[in-house]
């Protein structure tokens, strides 16, 4: 056989061992997954996530504040050709792909800088519950909005 055969042949043969590792990736975000809830002034926060299942993660968040139309975002974290993916679907836009960025355990960041905010999200574990921020440059000021919450389903 070939030098360049055998090169083939070896990539070949690591190729499903690549395909396996990526679930484990999404799999270990599994700390994001139940039903949180944070009071943000008269804004009710609920977001929910799906325990990762086959490489991929489902997750809604509403945003009910008294008098107004109740906001709903769809998010997705699976794996892409660029990486593990957060991608956001909010109503009248397209969805937005961030990126996730190699951090440690109990934190995920994703990026996306071409996107103009926010151009991070970022998840971690604060002890038993769950914050999440949303952070980007506006005006070559790095602005961002903290959530904090707690755990209302497992």
């Amino acid at each position: 056989m070939t030098r360049s055969a055998l090169c083939l042949a070896a990539i070949l043969a690591l190729a499903p061992l690549a395909t396996e590792a990526a679930p484990d990736l999404v799999a270990g975000l599994g700390w994001m997954g139940g039903t949180w809830t944070t009071l943000q002034g008269k804004t009710i926060v609920q977001e929910a996530w799906l325990a990762p299942h086959g490489g991929q993660m489902a997750g809604v968040s509403q945003a009910s504040t008294p008098g107004a139309r109740t906001e709903v975002e769809f998010m997705t974290i699976s794996r892409e050709t660029a990486g593990v993916t957060f991608t956001a679907r909010i109503s009248g836009q397209p969805p937005t792909p961030f990126v996730l960025k190699p951090g440690v355990a109990g934190t995920a960041t994703f990026e996306n800088l071409a996107h103009d905010f926010p151009q991070r999200i970022i998840y971690r574990r604060c002890g038993k519950d769950l914050c999440a921020r949303i952070e980007g440059l506006i005006n070559g000021k790095l602005q961002g909005q903290n959530w904090h919450y707690t755990r209302i389903a497992p």
